[in-house]
């Protein structure tokens, strides 16, 4: 007897079916909290406009205690085998799965990165190369023609490279940043509010506690 999946917090019930005809709970090796999480990870790669079945291949290879041969995963998320290629395709071309080999298997196994700042950095670099670098790109030739062209008012050119100016800020920013390793990012991070005071120069809560005490 099949048992009725259970509610999934934050999801309607049709948001509930349509998730449920990628993964069943017959499908064996999938189920409790690792279902929910590669359920929950399907819905938000949509929300980032990544596949559903991309998304959920990622959440079980990451969970997964050993390497995973494309026919394995198929057979747990009930995927058709022609999705699951695909969409393996997809992780290794964003270099967040790597294909490994087990002895005395001739297929290929695949295993995802698990170290979390190195799958965000990977993810980060893959976002960048699809969106920030082609708008980078775009924003320096519309420069260029508005140079050119004699119909482009002043306004416009100001315009346009206040524009072009702010992309490439973020651009290096991003590119310092994300060459840092690890341990100095999650400083970093961690620093968030100190780092802020710093750079304004004088601690924002300074005039609170005078306000406080007139």
């Amino acid at each position: 007897m099949q048992r009725r999946p259970e509610p999934i917090d934050g999801s309607s019930f049709v948001s509930q079916i349509s998730v449920m005809t990628e993964i069943n709970e017959t499908s064996g090796g999938v189920s409790g909290p690792v279902e929910r999480f590669v359920l929950h990870w399907g819905e938000m790669g949509t929300a980032w406009g990544v596949n559903r079945s991309v998304a959920q291949i990622h959440a079980l290879l990451y969970l997964s205690d050993d390497p995973l041969t494309a026919e394995e995963i198929a057979e747990r998320l009930a995927m058709a085998r022609s999705n699951v290629s695909n969409s393996l395709r997809e992780l290794l071309g964003w270099n967040l799965i790597r294909r490994v080999h087990v002895m005395g298997d001739r297929r290929d196994h695949y295993e995802a990165e698990v170290d979390m700042f190195e799958m965000v950095r990977r993810i980060a670099l893959g976002r960048k190369a699809r969106e920030l670098d082609p708008a980078l790109d775009v924003l320096r030739n519309c420069m260029s023609d508005a140079e050119a062209d004699t119909s482009i008012s002043p306004t416009v050119r100001k315009r346009l490279a206040a524009m072009h100016d702010f992309a490439e800020t973020v651009d290096r920013g991003f590119n310092e940043i994300i060459r840092l390793p690890g341990p100095t990012l999650l400083k970093l991070i961690r620093m968030g509010g100190a780092i802020a005071r710093f750079v304004g120069g004088k601690d924002a809560k300074k005039p609170e506690r005078r306000a406080r005490r007139t």
